[in-house]
């Protein structure tokens, strides 16, 4: 009889090729695999809360998996992962759910910060975007507003997905200005593939006064990729968040 655990953990994406295996690249779903498989002495392939992109990175992950220890030390588990996988990837929480649990279908909402900086940082070449230019944050800030009138969110989509639908409840969008660093969240029940990189890449072309704010409903109910503007690069982008249902852990 198989158990079915949740992993909680968190990465810096800088060194993999996104979260999902794909041939010729390390990602972060390969790296995990062989560490459960190694330390449970079994083949395992756990399963993620979503995908994310080269250089992206999380500083809260969902995966589960499936196993058919009986006598193994589970609540020690996250320890002996967090010594065997590399610095860049640490787990935070390892624990028992319902046997039909999902950590991608059972995900009630998701949270992403997106970061820029505005000045030279050697510190944040890996997790901010290096803008050159001024940004009306207030405008951008207006813009965002728009989203929350729309649900079919093709525009700010990776084109020939395999998903059924491309409409998300948007739940929260804002920008946040600190010092010399702007900071976008976004909380969605869903996300499509390059959503929030297209979205804060056409948000920035407000600030920067190149899209009205009638353009960037324009460009939403237009329904097409081409019109939105160019997705912003994957470094500064981190996935912070996930909410699942109480009952899903088991006591």
């Amino acid at each position: 009889m198989k158990k079915r655990f949740f992993i909680q953990l968190s990465y810096k994406g800088t060194n993999y090729h996104g979260w999902q295996i794909q041939p010729n690249a390390i990602t972060v779903q390969e790296v995990l695999n062989k560490a459960l498989s190694t330390i449970l002495n079994e083949e395992i392939n756990v399963v993620g809360c979503g995908r994310t992109d080269t250089g992206v990175h999380s500083s809260y992950f969902m995966a589960h998996f499936d196993t058919s220890k009986e006598n193994y030390d589970f609540g020690k588990l996250a320890f002996r992962l967090n010594r065997f996988l590399p610095k860049d990837i640490a787990i935070q929480e390892v624990f028992p759910v319902h046997a039909e649990a999902h950590t991608r279908f059972d995900a009630k909402s998701r949270t992403y910060h997106y970061f820029i900086t505005k000045e030279k940082n050697p510190f944040r070449l890996e997790s901010h975007w290096k803008v050159h230019y001024e940004l009306d944050v207030a405008k951008m800030n207006e813009a965002a507003q728009i989203l929350f009138d729309y649900i079919d969110f093709t525009s700010f989509s990776k084109l020939h997905t395999d998903v059924k639908t491309n409409n998300c409840k948007i739940y929260y969008a804002q920008w946040e200005e600190r010092g010399d660093e702007l900071i976008f969240t976004i909380k969605a029940d869903r996300f499509l593939r390059n959503m929030v990189r297209a979205i804060v890449g056409t948000l920035v072309e407000v600030g920067r006064g190149k899209l009205t704010l009638d353009g960037f409903r324009k460009v939403i109910e237009s329904k097409n990729r081409s019109n939105a503007g160019t997705s912003v690069p994957g470094h500064g982008l981190f996935l912070a968040d996930i909410e699942y249902p109480e009952e899903i852990r088991v006591l």
